[in-house]
């Protein structure tokens, strides 16, 4: 019995395995976890498998979210400065119609005397001569009206205390002043006037004035000089320019008087130069 005995005990330690083999039915027998393992493996699963599982997530929610406000601020800043522009842009329309309105209302109100300022105030801002038609389209005052109101301020610069005048140029209208009040002060305001030109200058542009269209060589028969000279100075001030080519051999470039002439010496039209004598024009119809 002890011998036994003594077999089992040493036989339990060092043959469980087989023990275990017997018992339990082979393998599926070594697969059977202890307690302290069952509890350890169920206490550690939550803790690692959280990261694994609630990661992927956790990334692909971030990514949106990146996502997200990465495109929604930008949205909604165009969006807002989409909206913004449309109220800048209304409140601008709504400002000039106002102030359309505004005016309108005034320009309505007038009389005779506040549309003859008004037309004053453009003729004295114009530069050039502004024929009646246009004058009615700046001032949206009709021509009628506009032609009183001219009438009116040709009276009112008669006065001998008005320095300007109101004259008629190459078919428009201008502010210009008086000749007695510009001859005093000719030498600090003339820009391009006949007392800087040559007495050369005026009497080629004279000859041209009078004779046009005329060629080169035709003035020069008058003057019995070169006029090269003088020609350029007249082109470079824009009195005279080239208007054709006569028909005869060589075709030789023909020159009048321009815009500039005109206004210059306060005419309408070239009708309105001073008349000859009989004897210089006499002179004229020679040189051609």
């Amino acid at each position: 019995m002890q011998e036994e005995t003594g077999s089992v005990a040493d036989a339990a330690p060092s043959g469980g395995k087989k023990a275990g083999r017997n018992t339990s039915g082979g393998r599926k027998g070594r697969k059977i976890p202890t307690v302290d393992a069952v509890v350890a493996k169920e206490s550690a699963a939550p803790d690692a498998a959280a990261p694994q599982d609630e990661r992927p997530a956790a990334a692909a929610v971030a990514e949106e979210g990146v996502d997200a406000a990465a495109a929604a601020p930008d949205g909604e800043d165009e969006m807002k400065k989409y909206q913004d522009d449309n109220n800048l842009k209304l409140f601008d329309e709504d400002a000039e119609a106002e102030e359309q309105a505004r005016l309108d209302a005034r320009r309505a109100d007038m009389n005779l005397e506040g549309e003859t300022a008004l037309l004053e105030t453009v003729l004295f801002l114009e530069s050039e001569p502004q024929s009646a038609e246009v004058l009615a389209k700046i001032t949206q005052l009709s021509e009628d009206v506009v032609s009183e109101c001219l009438e009116r301020l040709k009276e009112k610069y008669l006065s001998p205390d008005s320095g300007i005048e109101l004259s008629q140029i190459i078919g428009g209208w201008m502010l210009v002043p008086k000749k007695e009040c510009f001859e005093l002060v000719k030498e600090r305001y003339g820009k391009k006037n006949e007392g800087r030109l040559s007495k050369a200058a005026i009497e080629t542009l004279s000859i041209i004035a009078y004779s046009q269209p005329i060629t080169r060589a035709e003035i020069e028969n008058y003057r019995h000089v070169n006029a090269d000279n003088m020609m350029r100075i007249l082109l470079d001030r824009k009195f005279i320019k080239e208007v054709g080519k006569k028909d005869v051999p060589g075709k030789p470039v023909l020159y009048g008087t321009t815009k500039e002439f005109l206004e210059f010496f306060h005419l309408q039209s070239i009708a309105d130069l001073p008349q000859l004598d009989e004897k210089e024009n006499e002179r004229f119809v020679l040189a051609r």
